[in-house]
C-alpha cells in the first residue's frame, strides 16, 4: 500500500522540525554559555599575583613558578655583582673589652708565665654584642625660699614624668618601634619588652606610648603633606583592613622621600577626598588604574606593572590572543629603552623612539581589537548591554589611557610603575596578618600617623628607633632633617 503523503502529515513534520530546531537553538546557546563559564572558572582557578592584580600573599602555599616572573631573564649570576658595595659589620670605637687567645699547647703549661712576656698580637677579631641594663634615675622637686620676696618655690617636673613611676624615653621607643615597625601585637610586645627589661609592661601603656607618639608628630605630618602637595609626581594606592570589626580603607599618598597614610571607611573618591590629597593635588598622580582616580582632574599615569600582571594573564589563559604577548614586549622595550636614556645622561626619550613606539602601540590596539570585536547583540530577550569580557576591557582601557600608559615613557620624571606606593602599604597587610585587626579608629590613626613619620625619616636615610627615640626627646623634625 503506498504512502500517503496527507496535507495533516505535513503540517505535523513541520511542527516538529521547528521545535527541533528550537531546541538545537537553546542547546546550543547553552553549550557556549556553559563553555564561557568553564573559560572563566579556569582563567579564575590560575589567576596569581604574577598574572592578575592578587596580592601575593593570597598565592597561599603554591606558590606561583618563579620562571614567571615580571622582570626578564639576563646572563647576570645570583646574588652580589662584582663591583658592587658590599655591607659587612664596622667596627665602631674602642672595645670594651680586650680577651688573649692563647695556643691551645700552652693552656696549662708550668712555663706559661715566663713565655707570655714575649708574645705578640696576631690576628684580631671582634664580637659586637649588647648589655641591657635598666636604669633607676630620681627626680627631686627641690622647694627653695626665694630672699627677694621670701616667696617659696617648687621645681617642676618634665611634663613626661606624671607619675610617681614612669617610663623613661628609651623604654617608650622601645614599645612603639616593636608595635608599629616590627608589626607585633601588643600582647607579644608586653611578654617580649616585659621579659626583656624585667618590667611589668600591660596593653594598656603600649597602646598609650603608641597615641602618644602619634600626637607628637602631627606638626611633622603637616608639613609632610605640604612638600607632597608640592611635589611634582605622587604615587597613590589604597588597601584594605579590619577595622572595629569591618572592613576600612588605608589610603597612600607618596613620593621616594615622604610617605603619608590616611584613613578612610570608604574606597573610593570620598575616601581619598576625606584623606585630603588627591583633592588639592595638582600634579601627576601615578596609580593603578582604580576608576575613582580617573574623577580627579589632573595629569595621570598608570602603573604599568599592574599592566604587564593583565597581559602575562591573557597569555596564559588565552594563547591564541598573540597580540598580548607583543603588547607585553613593547612595554618592556620602552623601559629598557628608558633606563639606557637615563643612564647616558638624557633626560627624554629622542623622537625616533617616541615614534616608532607610538606607531607600534597603535597598530596593536587595532590588531586586539579585530580579533576581539564587541559581541553580537542575540534575541534572548535580556535587557542592558551584553557583557564585553575582560580581554576587550582591557584592550578599550590601553587604547582610552594611552597618554597616562605611557606617561613614564614620555616623561622620564615618572616612574614604569607604582611599586613605592605598594611597598609603603606593605606593613599594612604584615601589620594585619599578625594582629588580626585595629580595635578601634583612633588605634588605626595612630598607627599610621607612626608609619607615615617612620617611613618618611627612613627615605631620608635615619634610623627607625633613633627617629622614634628622637621624637620622645623633643627633636620632633628630625624624620625630615636634611
Amino acid at each position: 500500500m503506498p504512502f500517503e503523503i496527507t496535507e495533516e502529515l505535513v503540517r505535523f513534520l513541520m511542527e516538529q522540525n521547528k521545535k527541533q530546531s528550537e531546541q538545537i537553538s537553546e542547546l546550543t546557546a547553552q553549550v557556549e554559555a556553559l563553555t564561557k563559564k568553564i573559560e572563566e572558572l579556569t582563567e579564575q582557578k590560575n589567576k596569581n599575583s604574577n598574572n592578575s592584580s592578587k596580592p601575593p600573599s593570597s598565592d597561599g602555599l603554591k606558590k606561583p613558578n618563579k620562571n614567571k616572573s615580571l622582570r626578564e631573564k639576563t646572563d647576570k649570576k645570583q646574588g652580589g655583582q662584582q663591583g658592587h658595595d658590599g655591607h659587612h659589620l664596622e667596627i665602631v670605637g674602642e672595645p670594651d673589652d680586650i680577651k688573649p687567645v692563647i695556643p691551645s699547647r700552652c693552656k696549662g703549661c708550668p712555663n706559661w708565665i715566663n713565655c707570655q712576656g714575649n708574645s705578640c698580637t696576631g690576628e684580631k677579631r671582634y664580637v659586637v654584642d649588647i648589655e641591657i641594663k635598666q636604669t633607676l634615675i630620681e627626680y627631686r622637686s627641690l622647694t627653695i625660699t626665694c630672699p627677694l620676696d621670701n616667696e617659696k618655690l617648687k621645681g617642676d617636673f618634665p611634663e613626661t614624668i606624671n607619675g610617681r613611676v614612669s617610663y623613661g624615653n628609651k623604654i617608650s621607643a622601645l614599645l612603639v618601634a616593636l608595635n608599629t615597625v616590627g608589626a607585633v601585637s601588643t600582647d607579644r610586645v608586653k611578654e617580649i619588652a616585659g621579659s626583656i627589661l624585667n618590667l611589668p609592661i600591660s596593653k594598656a601603656t603600649i597602646v598609650t606610648m603608641v597615641s602618644r607618639f602619634s600626637e607628637k608628630v602631627q606638626p611633622v605630618l603637616a608639613v609632610i603633606k605640604e612638600r607632597i602637595l608640592s611635589s611634582p609626581v605622587v604615587n597613590f594606592d589604597e588597601t584594605g583592613s579590619r577595622v572595629a570589626g569591618r572592613t576600612s580603607w588605608i589610603h597612600g599618598s607618596v613620593t621616594s622621600m615622604y610617605t603619608l597614610l590616611g584613613f578612610s571607611k570608604k574606597r573610593g573618591a570620598k575616601g581619598m577626598n576625606e584623606v585630603g590629597v588627591l583633592p588639592l593635588f595638582k600634579g601627576i598622580i601615578q596609580h593603578d588604574c582604580w576608576a575613582s582616580y580617573w574623577k580627579y582632574d589632573v595629569e595621570h599615569a598608570v602603573c604599568c606593572a599592574h599592566l604587564l600582571r593583565e597581559l602575562n594573564g591573557i597569555i596564559e589563559n588565552h594563547p591564541e590572543q598573540e597580540w598580548a604577548s607583543h603588547f607585553k614586549t613593547l612595554l618592556v622595550n620602552m623601559k629598557k629603552t628608558k633606563d639606557v636614556s637615563i643612564i647616558n645622561g638624557e633626560e627624554s626619550a629622542n623622537e625616533h623612539y617616541l615614534e616608532m613606539y607610538n606607531e607600534q602601540y597603535d597598530y596593536l590596539i587595532k590588531s586586539a581589537y579585530e580579533f576581539n570585536p564587541l559581541p553580537v547583540d542575540n534575541e534572548s530577550g535580556k535587557r542592558g548591554r551584553k557583557k564585553k569580557g575582560k580581554i576587550r576591557a582591557l584592550i578599550e582601557r590601553l587604547d582610552n589611557y594611552k597618554g597616562a600608559v605611557c606617561l613614564f615613557f614620555n616623561d622620564f620624571k615618572v616612574a614604569f610603575d607604582n611599586n613605592q606606593a605598594e611597598r609603603d602599604l606593605r606593613m599594612i597587610k604584615v601589620k594585619t596578618k599578625v594582629s588580626g585587626c585595629f580595635r578601634s579608629e583612633d588605634g588605626i590613626r595612630d598607627y599610621l600617623a607612626a608609619m607615615s613619620y617612620i617611613g618618611t625619616a627612613k627615605k631620608h636615610g635615619k634610623n627607625a628607633f633613633q627617629a622614634i627615640l628622637n621624637v620622645f626627646e623633643g627633636n620632633i623634625f628630625y624624620a625630615i632633617e636634611e
